[in-house]
């Protein structure tokens, strides 16, 4: 199995985060499609089909990176 890449999944899960709180405030079609891709990707990514399930295993997945890695890849602990 592959295991994606922790920076691209903690980019995926910020961009999804921010799209879900700028959504909440305001909705907007292009928000709303802009969520509905970075959804999509997260999903494939984490191999499932459900947004909740996808960011549970991104969140276990950037804790084990963390674990192997403690200072993270920018050098700056991992909130946790």
């Amino acid at each position: 199995m592959l295991v994606p890449d922790p920076k691209a999944v903690r980019g995926l899960l910020t961009r999804y985060a921010s799209l879900r709180i700028a959504q909440a405030e305001r909705e907007r079609p292009v928000t709303a499609r802009e969520l509905d891709d970075v959804t999509y990707t997260l999903c494939v990514m984490m191999g499932t089909t459900d947004v909740r399930e996808a960011v549970a295993r991104a969140d276990t997945l950037l804790l084990d990176a963390g674990r192997t890695d403690p200072e993270g890849e920018s050098g700056l602990p991992l909130a946790g």
